[in-house]
């Protein structure tokens, strides 16, 4: 058996309040191998959310180890999470989060542009990605001026634009007609293999997620095949 690109065991997340603690992941293992593709499904509330967002580097677990790639996640400095986000991750959210006053173009180029500082090589990168995602008469546009499944896909190449090894998604297709979901849908797993991008996706679509090489379901703070 390869060596796997993530590898979890164990980890707990626990939300305390003054009324209550309230405890939405109770121990998960999982092992994912380098350039597989899985589905996360569960109810509405299960916790894919925040296991996406601890996977990420987003949030932290309460405990339990978290190793992706060369990175050990459980008790990583900031600084290094920082790292970790920007060179070895990309992500896809629901919600498009491109910046309203900057093109299609400069929305995918900056997180490139920001890590090098060399503008050339970002903007080159960022055309060759839009048009991998068939937005190449787009690129001056503004995110007013394209639907939801163009938005969608612009944040698609801004999730690849720095090469990252896995790329995490949370419910991409959530907001898009079924037509538009479609194509997104098929983006994430073509361009997944394209670039040999290992690709964890959570979702509530039955389409999506039997897309998947494999696919998992949370419940009740536990991860089990699905």
């Amino acid at each position: 058996m390869s060596e796997p690109i993530l590898e979890a065991s164990g980890l707990r997340k626990v939300f305390a309040s003054q009324a209550e603690e309230l405890e939405v992941l109770r121990g998960v293992d999982l092992r994912v191998e380098a350039g597989s593709r899985i589905a996360i499904t569960g109810a509405s509330g299960s916790g894919k959310s925040t296991l996406l967002s601890i996977l990420g580097g987003l949030d932290r677990s309460s405990s339990g180890r978290l190793r992706v790639g060369p990175y050990e996640l459980s008790g990583l400095p900031e600084r290094r999470l920082t790292e970790y986000r920007a060179a070895f991750v990309g992500f896809v959210f629901q919600f498009h989060y491109l910046l309203k006053d900057f093109s299609a173009l400069e929305n995918v180029a900056i997180p490139a542009y920001m890590r090098s500082g060399d503008r050339k090589a970002a903007f080159e990168r960022a055309r060759s990605l839009l048009g991998d995602v068939g937005l190449e008469e787009r690129l001056d546009h503004y995110p007013s001026q394209l639907s939801g499944g163009e938005r969608q896909r612009a944040a698609i190449a801004r999730a690849l634009v720095n090469s990252p090894s896995l790329v995490l998604a949370d419910e991409p297709t959530g907001n898009l007609d079924a037509a538009s979901a479609r194509g997104v849908r098929e983006l994430l797993f073509g361009l997944s293999e394209k670039y040999g991008t290992t690709l964890v996706i959570v979702t509530h679509e039955p389409g999506l997620a039997a897309a998947a090489g494999l696919r998992y379901e949370l419940a009740d703070g536990i991860l089990r095949p699905a």
